[in-house]
């Protein structure tokens, strides 16, 4: 009697941490993810960092990543949608949208500039096929695929002056989005904010950083209790190795396909 073939699923372990500089002056983490696995074994995570200038930077992060998986969670999405690249940049755009606007009609709402609620965004959408992502601002998206290749699909967006970068709300800012679509077999998936760049890309020809990810990618393969996984996570993100070569508020959202 044949076994039937174990369908790889995915695994996630994501976290956001406060940075130092934040913790020393006793503010709170800009910083915010979030992420939901579809039927059909879709995969999409968000991560948005919050400016630092912004009053309510926190606010704006959490309401992206939020509009923009729950967005996309209520779209129609089929087959179709993973074999046409137009559909795919679609979905990615109008998600871009949802979030941009939630954004500024919670400033409406609460009597405020929606640049005091400037943030960052990426969104990823991942199955075992393809990997496709958009982003506004800095930060970074890789993919590893089956043969061991990691790639950079997003790299940060800076502007004119060092430490600056496009937000969501910036009137520019659709027009800035970087959009990536590999079709590969993919095994891993990984985003970070800005505060992980340094470590985790060579800047100078913006190369993913292998000794950085791969640790990672093999920890949520193997990684069986996710609370004890993020916890782990999070003492990663806490730890001296990281926290000595950057002070800002970190996020990191690590998958892979697991067949157990």
């Amino acid at each position: 009697m044949n076994t039937p073939k174990q369908i790889p699923q995915w695994r996630i372990v994501a976290a956001s941490v406060c940075g130092t500089s934040h913790i020393k002056n006793q503010q709170l983490c800009q910083d915010a993810h979030h992420w939901q696995i579809l039927p059909n074994n879709v995969l999409v995570t968000a991560a948005a960092d919050g400016a630092g200038s912004a009053t309510l930077g926190k606010v704006g992060a959490m309401i992206a990543v939020e509009t923009a998986i729950e967005h996309i969670s209520n779209c129609e999405i089929t087959h179709s949608t993973f074999t046409e690249d137009t559909l795919l940049r679609n979905l990615l755009t109008d998600a871009m949208l949802a979030a941009k606007k939630a954004v500024e009609d919670e400033a409406v709402a609460c009597k405020h500039q929606s640049s005091d609620l400037a943030t960052t965004l990426i969104i990823a959408i991942a199955t075992p096929k393809v990997a496709a992502v958009a982003q506004i601002g800095d930060g970074l998206a890789v993919a590893k695929d089956s043969t061991g290749n990691l790639q950079a699909l997003t790299i940060p967006n800076r502007g004119e002056y060092i430490n600056e970068t496009t937000f969501l709300t910036s009137p520019d800012a659709l027009t800035t989005t970087q959009i990536k679509i590999l079709r590969q077999h993919i095994v891993n998936i990984g985003v970070l904010t800005d505060g992980l760049q340094m470590l985790a890309l060579n800047m100078l020809v913006g190369e993913p950083h292998k000794p950085f990810f791969f640790p990672l990618f093999d920890f949520v393969a193997n990684a069986e209790d996710k609370v004890v996984a993020k916890e782990q996570l999070v003492k990663f993100l806490c730890s001296e190795r990281i926290t000595k070569r950057t002070d800002d508020d970190l996020t990191l959202i690590i998958a892979a396909l697991s067949n157990s």
